[in-house]
């Protein structure tokens, strides 16, 4: 039997001062997180006020806070459902909380999938505090940010002849191969995503009919090639 994923309680200290923009951090790295958070505080006119490790967490914040959270710094690669759901999640339920994505991934199919699914915003986790201020701050004010090497990505993946073998797949077919590749087992992927064990089974089979591949296995090493994974989930899978 699975055991029910655990989540740690979020850090959170509301409410935001008037004349700051609101900052929540997503980001299941115990130092990342802290580590942004930090360096936020040094910027003026910006607040974080609250700190989270997982996408259900940072929904419930959203539920909870919605009001005090003006943008959101969020990771791609946790635990649970990841960035990409609770971004697609909140940016429908609360579509003025601005969504910018901080991680690894500056290029293959995951920007420009995160940006269509209501991110306003992508940064790689090499983006200086300054940078990163400016993004909450454009972002705040209605517009978009992206950073430049994430933009030059973009712009190559729209040329003719450039599209991924990732790009055929729905986002819940994308949710579940990124799970499958952290080495979550249907169980879990069937709990945390509210569908039976049976039914991510047949998502299984489906990606690999799409993907040319015969095992998880050659699943993992083709997420990795297309990007989608980070070194750090590679590591923990050796």
């Amino acid at each position: 039997m699975c055991a029910t994923p655990v989540f740690c309680y979020p850090s959170v200290h509301m409410s935001v001062t008037a004349s700051n923009i609101g900052v929540m951090v997503v980001d299941d790295h115990d130092l990342v997180r802290r580590g942004f958070a930090s360096l936020l505080s040094t910027q003026p006119g910006i607040e974080v006020v609250a700190e989270v490790n997982s996408g259900e967490s940072a929904i419930e914040q959203c539920r909870q806070h919605h009001d005090d959270i003006d943008v959101i710094l969020m990771d791609v690669n946790m635990p649970g459902i990841g960035g990409i759901e609770a971004t697609r999640r909140i940016s429908k339920q609360w579509p003025d909380i601005g969504i910018i994505i901080i991680t690894v991934h500056a290029d293959g199919p995951i920007p420009k999938r995160l940006l269509k699914g209501g991110a306003m915003g992508y940064l790689t986790k090499g983006n200086d505090v300054n940078e990163i201020g400016q993004a909450i701050k454009d972002v705040h004010g209605g517009g978009r940010y992206i950073a430049k090497d994430i933009a030059q990505q973009l712009a190559l993946s729209m040329l003719p002849g450039q599209d991924s073998i990732i790009d055929s797949l729905s986002k819940r077919e994308l949710q579940i191969l990124l799970m499958i590749s952290q080495a979550h087992k249907n169980c879990e992927i069937a709990e945390t995503l509210n569908i039976s064990p049976k039914t991510v089974s047949t998502y299984r089979k489906r990606l690999h009919e799409k993907l040319g591949v015969s095992t998880d296995i050659e699943m993992f090493h083709l997420a990795m090639k297309h990007g989608i994974l980070d070194t750090n989930i590679h590591n923990n899978n050796k």
